[in-house]
């Protein structure tokens, strides 16, 4: 008997389900969908894009029915060749982690590539439109090479056959040019900054143009030379900057931002450096023709200042001409002077004359005596209309003191104001209501007991 509610209570508690904490079942999901997706691609469109000072970068990718936050930590960011953006289609390489105290999942990213384009290709259309929207393109500010330069700068490797072909091509040309070599590894990690440093080191030496080549090679081998550094660099160069970077179907930045580009490093040495002999003959040539025009100008204006000799006589004759007709002239000029300062003499004297008659003295007393009696009047008159206003102002005072209802209060009457407001008749009153009663002296508050009709 004792046994029996015994076995059925151990058989009640077996069959009651196992209860979780949130942090127990949060703890299970966490090592269940961490060991099952440790490794996964995913393909979506980036939204939500941030990037916070810490240099990670968050965002959640979507398609057309779902979406899951992800993050790429600042380590694996800055190893990204092109800019995450907003709306990008991309594949990532992640693991899917949890988020205990949140109980929320996401991707934490360890590479991220776009769809369609390689992330090479998507870099360099990216930096390339950027530094087009800053003006780094602009024609305008191309510079034109040297005609001939006096020391050429070159930033390529010192190993690589691309500086081989140039020195070959550019010494056939114009032998003995000097040329300052800035050596740097065109490729690799670290190139772009080799090669801004060498393009900045060129700038403050005695050189007319720089040349960054190298010869040909993948999008990834000419990575280098898509490096902002490197097209920044190029664009503050103090002097003209040629880029001859791959063969003439390869394009790089550095192709855009330089002042003149060249299919290939030979192509590089023939734009810059003229045919040293060819030079020379042209020189000769013009050497030729400019004495040949010289000798033609002088026989022209030989001939010219012989005929002017030959019409110009002895210029002792026309001296002795000119200065008899200086004499003539001079004497009649003093004659004509003395006659004029004659007549003006006489005619000053007449004038003194009529103005001495026409002194205004007499006139001056006459007007003097006109203004002092207009001067009496006048304050006569001012006297007598100020008198006559001075009456009229105090006859008007005083008939407006007559009508003043504070005259009628002076004799013993009282205004009724309720509520500020003249009270007019009886009919306006009421018992218990406050008045002001305003005398000529003061105002007294009353209220009233009785109203009598």
């Amino acid at each position: 008997m004792d046994r029996t509610p015994q076995i059925d209570l151990f058989a009640a508690r077996a069959r009651q389900p196992r209860v979780l904490t949130v942090s127990e079942l949060t703890a299970d999901l966490k090592a269940l969908l961490e060991g099952r997706y440790a490794s996964l691609h995913v393909t979506g469109e980036i939204s939500n894009l941030r990037r916070p000072s810490s240099g990670h970068v968050y965002f959640t990718l979507k398609d057309a029915g779902a979406c899951i936050t992800a993050v790429m930590f600042r380590s694996q960011a800055r190893l990204l060749k092109f800019s995450i953006e907003q709306g990008l289609s991309v594949v990532v390489r992640a693991r899917l982690s949890v988020y205990e105290p949140q109980g929320a999942y996401q991707l934490v990213c360890d590479s991220v590539e776009p769809t369609g384009v390689g992330a090479l290709m998507l870099a360099f259309e990216q930096l390339k439109a950027r530094l087009a929207a800053e003006g780094l393109f602009d024609s305008s500010r191309k510079r034109p090479l040297p005609r001939v330069p006096r020391r050429i700068g070159v930033v390529t490797s010192t190993a690589g056959a691309a500086l081989r072909d140039f020195l070959r091509t550019l010494h056939r040309r114009f032998p003995n040019l000097p040329v300052l070599i800035a050596g740097s590894r065109v490729q690799g990690d670290g190139a772009a900054s080799e090669i801004a440093r060498a393009v900045q080191l060129l700038g403050t030496q005695d050189v007319d143009v720089i040349v960054v080549t190298r010869g040909g090679g993948s999008l990834e081998d000419l990575w280098a030379f898509n490096e902002e550094v490197v097209a920044r660099a190029i664009a503050t160069s103090p002097v003209p900057v040629v880029s001859a970077v791959g063969h003439e179907v390869d394009f790089t930045i550095a192709d855009f931002v330089a002042d003149v580009r060249a299919a290939t490093p030979t192509a590089a040495a023939e734009l810059i450096a003229p045919v040293k002999s060819e030079l020379a003959a042209n020189l000769l040539a013009h050497q030729a023709r400019l004495l040949r025009a010289w000798e033609s100008t002088r026989e022209a204006r030989q001939a010219r200042l012989d005929r002017f000799r030959a019409r110009l006589s002895d210029p002792r004759r026309l001296l002795d001409a000119r200065r008899l007709s200086l004499d003539r002239l001079e004497a009649r000029l003093l004659q004509t002077l003395r006659a004029a300062n004659g007549q003006r003499a006489q005619a000053l004297e007449r004038a003194r004359q009529r103005l001495e008659r026409a002194h205004p003295r007499a006139r001056l007393l006459m007007f003097e005596r006109a203004v002092a009696t207009l001067q009496d009047r006048l304050i006569q008159a001012t006297r007598r209309g100020l008198r006559t206003r001075v009456l009229s102002f105090h006859g008007s005072e005083n008939r407006l003191n007559a009508l003043s209802p504070l005259a009628v209060l002076s004799r013993g009457y009282a205004l009724a104001f309720r509520d500020g407001h003249l009270v007019k008749t009886a009919t306006d009153l009421a018992a218990g209501q406050s008045l002001d009663l305003r005398f000529s002296d003061g105002t007294a508050e009353v209220r009233v007991e009785k109203v009598k009709r």
